[in-house]
């Protein structure tokens, strides 16, 4: 018998089992050169902003800030609103799409991104966070990475459904790059973008995110983003860890509905260019007291990690910063929510470590913060194992207090999930229930021998399993069901033919799979036109046509031959 067809568990006939292409492999490749050399020259550019404007050569830029006068500190952080409200204007008025929108573009949309607006708009981003927004800079090379794989994709002409988790793993390789944290961007690309860990899925995620650290150590130290000392483990952090979880994930439920109200408030026009030099400007004046709040919170973090931070400036960072960063966001700004999110969760762990520490001494007091970290991440990014690797890799010196971290991940993971299904960056996109028409409402017109009905149909974001398990709802009649967006507008139809030759990967990712299947459905009724109903539904292959709102292309229902 030959050993090599002897079936395995994870291999077994039933599960997807397929390989990527040679095409594929190579914008694998090119994805991570790109993305690597890019994150480079972002962070060449942010050292450069921030060495010149805060006047220094050495040191780091918490200490350089603090050092600055208090009329250096308004000029700069007021300068960067003036920067971040021209450049969003003038990125909202140039053509192309929208700029950035890398979770929509995964979960949703299915569709290539403006791969020139989303760099100019990571170029931005990094700007302002150099001169003292309170955004993590992450959000740059993510969006470096995910445009550049789209880009490839399209040039390549790669599925939807490979261009979906190329895209991902493009923006997983720019956060491993700029933290040089590979394995962590791999798994925040599957963990996060993809909210999948499918066995296929992790060597392209891995090689994309390798790739990209590599190449970008030609411009960026080879070293962990967090220098630290060895932690040795206490019990005190073991007992400490198993009311902390819960109390870390309420916390990620706070500090993930706050970023996701400042994303429901942000400006779309008139007040646009205004709103971010007065949130700037405050922050400045907020900096005068509290320096902390400028920058994405890594000298912070760092300084927790070390234990080197009073109780005092511990709990005042813990409401105050989670503040300036939802009020630079909510103001239209662009930027990243990694960064502050540990600062977060270091400043939680390390203030209530500090309090439990007086009652039960023994461990070292930045131990607290780095665990306080993890927990926090694992809530707010709805990843535990994802947050478990970042704050390994980025500290390399956490595996003595392992234990602590896992039980705190753990409670954190949970009690968000109970509480909020959201994550700080899917959170901020606006979904909203598909609408149904109701059968028993009177129809908004009528025409003899044509009824109209209530329609299947799913959202764009639809998984593969719930596309088969509406159309086997429907298999006598071997209808086709209607797909509409995130604002249930009509987008598209998926028949029963085209499922039957869906590809392998759009099987396996959890969402799009609607999206990867649909055709377009053109023209469709509108509501206020009954002349042509007939001529169109008998001429369509289906015997039924689609009605749709005439002001807001809504689904209202399907109109068939009558019996």
């Amino acid at each position: 018998m030959n050993a090599g067809r002897l079936l395995q568990p994870n291999d077994a006939p039933g599960q997807v089992s397929f390989q990527f292409s040679v095409r594929f492999w190579l914008m694998v490749g090119l994805t991570g050169i790109g993305t690597g050399l890019g994150a480079g020259l972002l962070m060449d550019l942010l050292r450069l902003i921030q060495h010149g404007l805060f006047d220094y050569s050495t040191g780091d830029f918490q200490t350089a800030v603090e050092r600055a006068s208090p009329m250096r500190r308004i000029a700069v952080v007021t300068g960067g609103g003036i920067v971040a409200a021209f450049g969003v204007w003038a990125l909202r008025r140039s053509p192309g799409g929208k700029a950035g929108a890398i979770d929509e573009a995964v979960w949703f949309k299915a569709t290539h991104i403006a791969a020139i607006k989303t760099l100019l708009q990571g170029v931005l981003s990094i700007v302002i966070v150099a001169m003292g927004a309170s955004l993590g800079r992450e959000a740059a090379p993510k969006e470096t990475g995910a445009a550049i794989a789209s880009k490839l994709s399209e040039w390549a002409g790669l599925s939807l459904a490979e261009t979906r988790f190329l895209t991902a793993c493009g923006a997983g390789a720019g956060l491993g790059a700029v933290y040089n944290v590979p394995f962590g961007g791999a798994l925040f690309a599957l963990e996060v973008m993809l909210g999948t860990l499918a066995l296929p899925l992790i060597a392209p995620a891995l090689a994309t995110a390798y790739i990209a650290t590599a190449v970008s150590w030609l411009l960026l130290p080879a070293q962990p983003t967090y220098l630290i000392s060895h932690f040795v483990l206490a019990p005190s952090q073991i007992v400490w860890a198993v009311p902390f979880g819960p109390i870390a994930g309420l916390a990620g439920v706070g500090f993930v509905r706050l970023i996701v109200k400042a994303s429901r408030v942000r400006p779309k026009a008139g007040v646009s260019l205004m709103a971010p030099v007065v949130v700037f400007g405050a922050l400045g004046i907020a900096s005068v007291w509290l320096p902390q709040l400028l920058g994405n919170g890594r000298g912070m973090t760092q300084l927790a990690f070390q234990g080197q931070l009073g109780l005092a400036l511990l709990f005042g960072l813990i409401v105050a910063k989670p503040l300036a960063t939802a009020s630079c966001l909510g103001s239209g700004a662009p930027g990243g929510l990694f960064t502050p999110s540990t600062m977060f969760g270091a400043m939680l762990g390390g203030a209530l470590g500090g309090v439990w520490a007086l009652a039960w001494p023994g461990a070292t007091a930045g131990s607290y913060a780095v665990i306080g970290a993890a927990a926090v991440l694992a809530a707010t990014m709805q990843a535990p194992l994802a947050a478990i690797v970042l704050v390994i890799e980025l500290t390399h010196h956490v595996i003595t207090i392992l234990v602590p971290m896992l039980i705190a991940v753990g409670g954190a993971s949970v009690t968000m999930r109970l509480f909020d299904r959201r994550s700080v960056y899917t959170g901020q996109i606006r979904i909203e229930s598909p609408d149904r028409h109701d059968p028993t409402a009177p129809p908004p017109w009528s025409s003899a021998g044509l009824i109209i009905m209530a329609g299947p149909s799913l959202p764009i974001w639809a998984g593969y399993r719930d596309v088969l398990e509406q159309l086997l709802a429907d298999e006598a009649s071997q209808h086709p069901v209607y797909v509409v967006d995130e604002t249930s507008r009509l987008v598209g139809r998926i028949t029963p033919d085209r499922v039957k030759a869906v590809q392998p990967l759009t099987r396996m990712l959890v969402t799009g799979a609607a999206a990867d299947l649909m055709t377009n459905v053109e023209p469709s009724l509108q509501s206020h036109d009954p002349d042509a109903v007939k001529t169109q539904v008998l001429n369509d292959l289906w015997h039924e046509a689609p009605v749709v709102d005439v002001q807001t292309g809504t689904l209202l229902g399907v109109v068939r031959c009558g019996a």
